[in-house]
């Protein structure tokens, strides 16, 4: 009998258990509720589709930076501009440590849009044809986020709107105006067109290549077509050296160590029957280590002048760092890994969080990796089956699934909160810590 008084008891004691404890919404599945609400998701697909419509080329962004402070001020966020020409760094949170950044680069690229739609850039020879402005938009959209939530911030979210990815370093200029200085961790990431919508993408360690890119000028002595015997031709050399060139990755690198060298540039000459004095050739480096990105870099210089003098030609070799600096590899955190497999699972379920095999494209984000003690590259996905294969980035056929802004938008947001929070209840303090004012 006194068994059965208590089960009423028992009974109602495992409701307000079940009812109030590990069943409640993850904080990750109301951000994206709130990013997926129909009014929010307008509100991000229309800044998005002004910036497509107004491309802007790197350290050239003053519109996009204009409409970006805009919406700050819509939403009471203090923010810093301009850093890096045209960057915006903004501020949520307490304005004390530890600090988080989330970053998202702006700039479109120098090709013509051969997409037909509403909102088709205006402005020719310009185009968003790698989803910076979906980056931008999504960003908004986390601020929008976390100045909602912005009480329950432990530390400060830095939101980082970075010029010039696109071959010219953004991320480097920002470094050097001092926008990432005395931040504890950062998070970018990048829409993906080969990876489904409501999925998302990455790994610890390498995961895309560091780059360079190399022009050369291979110089002999021209004249007409029909008497070679007289002339020194470039044009033979030039082709002796873009094959040579081949052979650094086939016969000189580990099978097993990913290395690629391409020649995307080749210029000379002018009628059909005149040997010209000189040709340019150019093109691209990568590697997933310094090592063997130095290693490429001097064989590609000693292959073209080598090459070209066995030829009878001279040759010089420019590799570009001051419009193009070298890329790093990027390299993620494994403990920002682990958190973000940890978020987004709740977010998306496990299922849906999936391992990204390293690419050979090169990022700027990787620039961080030597100023702040942690860094994070992600991708978000937006493929559909049913709408068919989208274009890879830098195609002018390029367009980007909106439905996939929510998904970056509470991602980068959850990711902030739960960086901030962990660090806060952590017993070991941020790895660098700085004054709001030195920030």
């Amino acid at each position: 009998m006194a068994f059965s008084k208590q089960v009423p008891l028992l009974l109602l004691l495992f409701f307000v258990a079940s009812s109030t404890g590990s069943g409640s919404e993850p904080e990750s599945a109301r951000f994206l509720r709130r990013a997926k609400d129909p009014e929010f998701l307008e509100w991000m697909v229309g800044i998005r589709r002004r910036i497509h419509e107004n491309p802007e080329l790197g350290y050239e962004e003053f519109e996009t930076s204009r409409l970006i402070r805009s919406e700050l001020d819509l939403m009471g966020i203090r923010y810093e501009h301009p850093i890096a020409v045209t960057g915006v760094k903004a501020f949520v949170g307490s304005g004390n440590p530890p600090f988080v950044a989330l970053r998202a680069d702006m700039d479109a690229l120098a090709m013509q849009e051969s997409v037909e739609w509403e909102h088709k850039s205006k402005v020719p020879g310009k185009m968003h044809a790698c989803g910076h402005d979906g980056h931008v938009a999504a960003l908004l959209g986390a601020a929008k986020i976390l100045q909602e939530n912005h009480d329950e911030l432990k530390g400060t979210a830095v939101l980082l709107f970075q010029p010039a990815e696109e071959g010219g370093g953004g991320a480097k200029k920002m470094i050097e105006a001092g926008a990432v200085k005395g931040i504890d961790a950062i998070f970018g990431f990048h829409l993906a067109t080969d990876v489904a919508v409501g999925a998302v993408a990455c790994r610890p360690g390498p995961i895309m290549a560091g780059s360079g890119f190399f022009e050369a000028v291979i110089s002999g002595k021209g004249g007409h077509a029909a008497i070679p015997q007289h002339t020194i031709d470039p044009i033979l050399a030039a082709s002796n050296v873009i094959v040579s060139l081949q052979h650094l990755v086939s016969r000189e690198a580990d099978p097993l160590d990913s290395q690629v060298v391409t020649i995307a540039k080749f210029q000379g000459g002018g009628a059909f029957n005149v040997i010209p004095d000189s040709v340019i050739i150019g093109g691209t480096f990568r590697a997933f280590s310094k090592e063997s990105f130095n290693q490429l870099k001097q064989r590609i210089e000693e292959v073209i002048v080598g090459q070209a003098s066995v030829q009878r030609c001279s040759a010089t070799v420019d590799f570009l760092t001051e419009e193009h600096p070298f890329f790093p590899v990027t390299v993620n955190s494994k403990t920002l890994h682990d958190r973000f497999e940890k978020v987004a699972g709740e977010m998306l379920g496990p299922k849906n969080v999936r391992e990204r095999t390293p690419l050979m494209g090169a990022e700027d984000f990787s620039f961080f990796s030597d100023a702040v003690p942690e860094t994070y590259y992600y991708f978000v996905g937006m493929a559909n089956e049913t709408e068919g294969p989208l274009h890879p980035g830098h195609s002018p056929h390029f367009k980007i699934n909106e439905n996939a802004l929510p998904y970056g938008a509470a991602l980068q947001a959850s990711l902030a909160v739960s960086y901030l929070s962990g660090v806060s209840s952590s017993s070991t303090p941020p790895a660098k810590e700085v004054a709001r004012d030195e920030l």
